[in-house]
């Protein structure tokens, strides 16, 4: 159960990242296992969400990458969680710009790798979380709504 007034969820970012059909993903030691994922990560503070998802998906894939849409926001439980542990993610549509391949990724990160639809959906057993497929089903639906929708109150701009 809850402890309402102690509860927070983890704000994370995440990046639907395509090129000539395939999706970036990182595979990545999670819980003991090899699994698979978008470049993703938590928010840190002081950063906005477009900062936020550049950045993880350079320190987990060397791609430097330009925020074009936000494909959804994503409530997520994990039911085999050991603790009650809830994700707010925030996913967004990105475009590749450039890779720095000699760059040492984080940790955790096994390698980077490019899939198709069809190979994603082979290896969902490995998956870190539902969320890895449906947000990619959800961009190639075409569903983004435009980084305008985002407002930062924290840092006001002059005028």
């Amino acid at each position: 159960m809850y402890q309402t007034e102690l509860w927070k969820p983890n704000a994370v970012v995440a990046a639907i990242v395509e090129r000539d059909g395939r999706y970036l993903f990182v595979e990545e030691e999670a819980d003991g296992r090899a699994v698979f994922n978008q470049p993703a990560g938590h928010l840190d503070p002081g950063e906005t969400l477009l900062e936020a998802v550049c950045r993880e998906t350079l320190e987990e894939s060397a791609w430097h990458i330009e925020p074009t849409g936000l494909i959804g926001i994503y409530l997520y439980e994990p039911k085999d969680s050991a603790r009650a542990v809830t994700y707010l993610r925030f996913c967004f549509r990105a475009k590749a710009l450039r890779h720095e391949p000699e760059r040492k990724l984080d940790k955790e990160i096994i390698r980077a790798v490019w899939m198709t639809p069809d190979e994603l959906r082979a290896e969902q057993a490995r998956h870190r979380s539902p969320l890895v497929l449906r947000c990619v089903e959800d961009a190639m639906r075409g569903q983004d709504t435009p980084l305008s929708l985002i407002r930062d109150l924290r840092f006001p701009t002059a005028g």
